[in-house]
């Protein structure tokens, strides 16, 4: 790492010139101490992310608080070297890593290295997304990408779309369209001029008992309220049930309701399910409903060619979430809002005078966007896509969705677990069956504590960052195998922990029910179908 000297300096500085020119880029003596800081900051990274054995420390929340107790705006500043030696040791090293084999419990994906090196360029350049004078090459480059991710998906040649921060924006912008279209098209009223009309108490979204709480928490924000997102049971493979679509979507219009759009997902949290596209865009289309697809998450299958089938339908989408900081390996944040028709912006757009005013005849991307100040985070699928290509990057996606398929497999082998459902995407969702029954609780809550305590003790060990989730009520596990580098051997390791934890939970419980209890199911027979 580079000497304490190469940055100190910086802190103590009373006059603003002479910290200005140590603390931007632009002169030589900013330039230099930038090339320190980041090449000394590189190395701290590789040190504690690169050079890991496990995905957390296991510090617990009031030791984080005790070691991070000081004065985040002190009235004083330290020599920057200080300061990041301290966040390496604080912060890095107490940080869940997700490139690590076994952090395996959100979705949150390892970030690949040509993502990386695009952030270092993007902040380091901050253009701001809002205007063309702002970000020049970026708005080309967000306006190439956007056509080609409309391509990608077949929406057509009117498709227009824009990056967003992720699933949670860009689920919210297609219920905001959706909502200003119906109340233009049905109510003959503007939402951006008049606001909602009182019909709106009565408009209605439909979406599954499994879809992602941004489709409630939109409609509240967006004053229709949570009551409006009627939620629709799902089947066995826990993707909406279209016939019990069709009788919500009946029973509210004989109740006099305005159902008038169709929340589908394609990739939900808890089991990776695609809702049926291609039925559910029939449904939408004989019905005039909005038809958005939260494809957040299975999105990034649109790459393989082996796996595309599972989302056809989804080009007939009238608005589409896809994530890049999910499956296609990108740093937080980085997303897209698709439109089949772009002239449906029309609805959101809004000039000012020292932004874009009307008669600009260049592109602002502020027009298309529910932010007015945006990172150039386009640049990170930029490169990340023209490092890998199509096929470059369906082989890692196919590799997860492999890994997951022989993971379920070793679940379902495994005499101690249940499996919940046969993933779809990458997700694997599954839980402990105890072999003592606990004297004092039912099976299924003392079920319920065992999964719980497998999952925390993985934790708070460092082990391995594992989810845990509800399955009608019931507490499971889940793997979410976002990392091309977890392997079989992996996800057996996990399996094998798991039931040696879970063992000793029951083994200590019944010893304190019974002190004749043995302990004999962490032996290699407890661990049966795991190892094969």
């Amino acid at each position: 790492m580079k000497s304490r000297k190469s940055l100190d300096g910086d802190g103590g500085h009373p006059d603003g010139r002479t910290l200005a020119d140590g603390l931007f880029l632009g002169s030589p003596t900013g330039n230099r101490k930038y090339l320190d800081a980041m090449q000394w900051t590189t190395d701290a990274v590789a040190d504690a992310v690169g050079d890991t054995d496990r995905p957390y420390s296991g510090r617990q929340y009031e030791a984080l608080r005790s070691s991070l107790d000081c004065d985040t705006i002190p009235d004083s500043g330290s020599p920057l070297l200080e300061v990041l030696e301290e966040v390496a040791e604080e912060v890095l090293e107490n940080s869940v890593y997700p490139n690590d084999e076994a952090c395996v419990a959100h979705l949150q994906c390892p970030p690949m290295i040509p993502g990386l090196v695009a952030e270092a360029m993007l902040t380091a350049i901050n253009q701001s997304m809002d205007s063309f004078d702002q970000a020049p090459a970026a708005t080309v480059v967000e306006e190439r990408l956007i056509d080609d991710l409309t391509a990608l998906f077949d929406l057509g040649k009117d498709a227009d779309g824009v990056v967003t921060t992720g699933g949670t924006q860009s689920n919210y912008q297609g219920l905001l369209l959706a909502r200003d279209r119906y109340v233009a098209d049905r109510l003959d009223r503007s939402v951006r001029e008049c606001g909602l009309p009182p019909e709106a108490a009565d408009m209605r979204v439909l979406c599954s008992d499994q879809a992602h709480f941004t489709a409630a928490q939109a409609a509240a924000e967006l004053g229709l309220g949570e009551d409006a997102v009627v939620t629709v049971p799902s089947d066995d493979e826990y993707r909406m049930d279209t016939r019990s679509l069709r009788s919500a979507i009946q029973r509210l219009e004989s109740d006099g309701k305005r159902p008038f759009a169709l929340f589908c997902t394609a990739g939900t949290t808890d089991f990776g399910s695609i809702d049926p596209l291609a039925e559910l865009a029939d449904i939408a289309a004989e019905h005039d409903l909005w038809y958005h697809v939260d494809a957040a998450y299975g999105g990034a299958v649109a790459v393989s060619d082996d796996h595309r089938e599972s989302i056809a339908g989804i080009e007939q989408a009238d608005s589409l979430a896809v994530d890049f900081h999910k499956l296609f390996f990108q740093p937080i944040s980085c997303g897209a809002f698709l439109l089949g028709d772009g002239g449906d912006f029309d609805l959101m757009t809004r000039n000012a005078a020292y932004l874009n005013p009307e008669d600009d005849d260049v592109p602002h991307r502020v027009e298309k966007s529910v932010l007015t100040t945006r990172r150039f985070d386009a640049l990170k699928p930029y490169v990340a896509f023209r490092t890998l290509g199509r096929k470059g990057m369906a082989a890692l996606v196919d590799r997860t969705l492999e890994t997951a398929d022989r993971a379920a497999e070793m679940v379902r082998a495994a005499p101690a677990y249940e499996l919940a459902c046969d993933p779809t995407l990458n997700v694997v969702t599954f839980r402990y069956k105890p072999e003592r029954q606990h004297p004092d609780l039912s099976a299924e809550e003392w079920s319920d504590r065992v999964n719980a305590e497998i999952r925390e003790s993985m934790f708070d060990a460092g082990e391995a960052v594992v989810a845990r989730t509800a399955v009608d009520g019931r507490t499971h596990l889940k793997l979410t195998l976002l990392n091309p580098r977890t392997t079989e051997a992996d996800v057996r390791k996990l399996l094998k922990e798991g039931k040696q934890l879970a063992a000793a939970v029951e083994a200590g419980e019944s010893e304190r029910a019974d002190s004749s209890t043995d302990s004999t199911r962490v032996d290699d027979a407890s661990v049966r179908g795991v190892d094969q």
